[in-house]
């Protein structure tokens, strides 16, 4: 099967880097797959998004586009980077560990940044997933967002592989830096073309407390090494 640069907007038709970036055009996560069954699950059609109205009334923003609909221009400066520093009052709890039982998923978190490249870095072991930095941390408002690779043809299945079986209710348990942990329930699950997604719904420092997964999904075009869609799942703390 032929490698690819793991579905990054940027630098198409090349072999994979060392180290795995996703593109901020909305992190096009996924470091290539081609692997097995692994390429024709996510060829599959994607799952009706569930709780698009709750995830808009959490960001306070209109919904979405329609994938039909023209693509907007979504550019690097669009995602906020050193200008979406956290408040300083009060000691910021970095995500540590995140679990998710419906997916038998128990993955090591890091925080992560942008590159001169305008790429959101992840780590380059699938198993492990990224915490935005540049948004809030554990108790903070706004999105807390973490983001991990689908799989990867050297490595097989990420800590996100599953991302889009989970459904509204299901639980999802995340351990900060200070040891406690915070349990969510999923209240929306979408799946969207890249170029069609509102970056203000997911990336922001502001309004109600919620946890923003994200990876790849949709169909694998062969042709330029990258999957079409993005898979975002929210969840709120689950006393809410």
């Amino acid at each position: 099967m032929p490698e690819t640069d793991g579905g990054l907007p940027s630098g198409a038709g090349r072999r994979p880097r060392r180290r795995l970036g996703i593109a901020v055009t909305l992190l096009a996560i996924g470091a290539a797959i081609l692997v097995g069954a692994g390429l024709l699950r996510h060829r599959e059609q994607p799952a009706p998004n569930v709780g698009v109205g709750h995830v808009d009334r959490l960001a306070g923003v209109a919904s979405p586009p329609p994938a039909a609909a023209s693509p907007p221009t979504v550019t690097a400066s669009e995602i906020p980077t050193l200008a979406a520093t956290l408040p300083t009052s009060a000691p910021v709890i970095r995500p540590a560990r995140i679990r998710i039982d419906r997916l038998n998923v128990s993955a090591t978190v890091v925080p992560v940044g942008v590159d001169a490249a305008g790429e959101v870095v992840v780590p380059p072991s699938v198993d492990t997933v990224g915490w935005y930095r540049y948004g809030p941390g554990l108790g903070m408002p706004g999105s807390m967002v973490v983001a991990g690779h689908v799989d990867s043809a050297q490595q097989g299945n990420g800590a996100f592989a599953r991302l889009r079986m989970l459904g509204t209710g299901d639980r999802v348990e995340v351990t900060g830096t200070d040891g406690h942990v915070a349990a969510y329930r999923v209240v929306g699950r979408e799946e969207y073309p890249k170029a069609t997604i509102q970056l203000d719904r997911y990336f922001t420092s502001t309004g109600p407390q919620r946890l923003t997964l994200i990876t790849c999904g949709g169909p694998f075009n062969q042709a330029t090494g990258h999957y079409r869609d993005n898979v975002v799942v929210t969840a709120v703390p689950a006393s809410s």
